[in-house]
């Protein structure tokens, strides 16, 4: 993809508006139960269910948290390392959830 074709994409993403649909908790848990049993994130699914087209493929399938100057004070603290080195606060949250996963796992 040129540059120039990637630029045009860009300017279209910026283009885009997000809307958010209060519609109620048992609406809201179905259409992410649909999205789950699917393997799919929720907004794919209520593109699905309007008719809209949505991505073959996942660009990035990944989960996300937004975190706080608190929060990796804390993830620092819980680790035990350097609240400066996010990047390995990262990498040991993941292996958190990893291992939460293993217990899970095994009942």
């Amino acid at each position: 993809m040129s540059t120039g074709d990637k630029w045009e994409k860009e300017k279209s993403a910026v283009k885009a508006v997000q809307v958010a649909f209060d519609l109620g908790h048992d609406i809201s848990q179905q259409i992410r139960y649909e999205a789950l049993e699917k393997s799919i994130n929720p907004p794919d699914r209520i593109r699905e269910i309007l008719g809209l087209p949505v991505n073959a493929k996942p660009v990035r399938p990944r989960l996300s948290i937004s975190l706080t100057e608190a929060d990796f004070v804390f993830l620092a603290e819980k680790f035990n390392v350097p609240e400066s080195d996010r990047l390995k606060i990262r990498q040991l949250a993941a292996e958190a959830l990893v291992s939460h996963l293993e217990k899970v796992r095994k009942g």
